[in-house]
């Protein structure tokens, strides 16, 4: 006479995986889990905290679309949170410059939680790992001023995957305002862009 095996404790009751695995279908379907086109997790959509939102871009948990709509003042905003790694490989100081090479934009809108408006003329540093080297290769590191509209923009060479995963990182560490250390993944290490919206906190009370 057979034995009939007892379900090993690592499964499931069939009814229980299969209401399982319909609501999980249902929660990405209405952006509970949101997902990549090829069925991965979108780390992206949550930076700094609760539900960041992001659709190539990201602004502390509002979503931002081009640099026209940096013009929108008088309405405050919640800063963005400092990322987990945001930090990693970080060099006070990094040289104003033009361009890191050629072959991939990092660009956004950079805004002051206070009034909402754009935060101009401050200084957003940009460090990644390329075929030159890795992020604290010199010529790997740049820093950039936004314009009247919040907006900045800056040229490196194609980005390299560095602990499995190609991303970049973008900083704000001068006084005005509180730090930012953010750490931006791409879908794909053939990206060639990525705009990256975000809001600075509340300037600093004055020494």
């Amino acid at each position: 006479m057979r034995r009939s095996r007892s379900p090993s404790k690592s499964r499931c009751v069939p009814l229980h995986c299969d209401l399982a695995a319909r609501r999980k279908t249902t929660e990405r379907r209405e952006g509970k889990y949101p997902m990549l086109k090829n069925g991965t997790f979108d780390r992206r959509r949550f930076l700094g905290g609760a539900a960041t939102s992001v659709a190539a871009s990201l602004v502390g948990r509002h979503l931002l679309g081009s640099p026209a709509h940096a013009q929108t003042t008088g309405v405050s905003l919640a800063s963005t949170e400092t990322m987990r790694g945001g930090k990693n490989n970080y060099i006070p100081g990094a040289p104003i410059v033009q361009n890191l090479r050629q072959g991939f934009v990092a660009s956004g809108i950079v805004r002051r939680s206070d009034t909402g408006g754009p935060a101009s003329n401050v200084r957003i540093q940009i460090w990644a790992a390329t075929a030159r080297g890795g992020e604290r290769e010199p010529s790997n590191r740049g820093s950039i001023l936004t314009d009247p509209d919040g907006y900045y923009r800056l040229e490196i060479s194609p980005i390299a995957p560095q602990f499995g995963e190609p991303h970049i990182h973008i900083a704000y560490d001068d006084s005005e305002f509180e730090t930012l250390f953010l750490r931006p993944v791409l879908e794909t290490r053939h990206q060639t862009s990525l705009e990256v919206n975000f809001v600075l906190g509340s300037p600093r009370a004055p020494a």
